[in-house]
């Protein structure tokens, strides 16, 4: 219990965000219930009220939803599309998303600063998707952030962490939670993110393209906790010039 996300003042046992983006509804609950995920991603536009099926009916209900602002060209068009979702009662958690950028799908800093802020200002738990840089990470902190998250490689592509230095600069500098969001692709590579000493882990693209789904949220799950675990407690020192016998390797022949 000592150990929790405490995000806006809200506390998590879970450190494994799911996206749910690319899942098909029908699997969406499975997936959630083998990754122990707490929290929940969703796009507006999927949770379709009027349509015939609606993802909300497929997220168990004490799971935390965090709708995002997938779509948005600029601060304004977040801003719309957070308020909408709070409307639809979806909560005030926020994943602010604002992309301009069609071919790499970077996230733009200076517009997620702009929004963040007016979304904070209205009472809304804030946790913008950032391209890992120190100095933007300070401002969506000041802006009213209450949790960043740095990519850690292109959106969808499993390549892993290749910002991986710059994500280690925010954990030694940013107070509130580091939660590495696009681009894990593999239980290890989320596993070594909280070994870093990263919040959480959030991951859509690795689990819903994997052959057997609900097995590596599973997995997923697992490496997350063990990652923390590690970190917690204290990864052992590396040496670079020599070994170390791990038994002593005189005395004991003597008499």
């Amino acid at each position: 219990m000592a150990d929790q996300l405490i995000i806006g003042g809200h506390r998590f046992t879970s450190r494994f965000i799911l996206g749910s983006g690319k899942f098909s509804l029908e699997i969406v609950k499975a997936v959630v219930e083998n990754g122990g995920a707490e929290m929940v991603t969703l796009a507006l536009r999927r949770a379709n009220l009027g349509g015939e099926e609606n993802i909300l009916d497929y997220i168990p209900k004490q799971i935390t939803l965090l709708p995002n602002t997938s779509g948005a060209r600029t601060a304004e068009e977040a801003v719309k599309i957070a308020r909408l979702a709070r409307e639809i009662n979806c909560g005030n958690f926020i994943k602010v998303e604002v992309i301009r950028d069609s071919k790499y799908l970077f996230p733009d800093n200076y517009e997620t600063i702009k929004a963040t802020e007016i979304l904070a200002g209205e009472g809304f738990i804030v946790m913008p998707y950032m391209y890992p840089d120190l100095n933007v990470a300070r401002d969506l902190v000041s802006a009213g952030a209450a949790a960043v998250m740095p990519l850690a490689s292109p959106i969808g592509s499993n390549k892993g962490l290749s910002t991986r230095d710059f994500i280690e600069i925010l954990v030694n500098e940013i107070t509130v939670p580091i939660i590495v969001d696009a681009g894990i692709g593999r239980p290890s590579q989320a596993c070594e993110a909280m070994e870093m000493g990263v919040d959480a882990i959030m991951c859509n693209t690795a689990v819903a393209t994997a052959k057997n789904v609900p097995l590596m949220a599973r997995a997923f799950g697992q490496a997350i906790e063990s990652g923390r675990n590690a970190y917690l407690a204290g990864l052992g020192r590396v040496l670079t010039e020599a070994g170390e016998a791990s038994s002593p390797l005189t005395g004991f022949l003597e008499d």
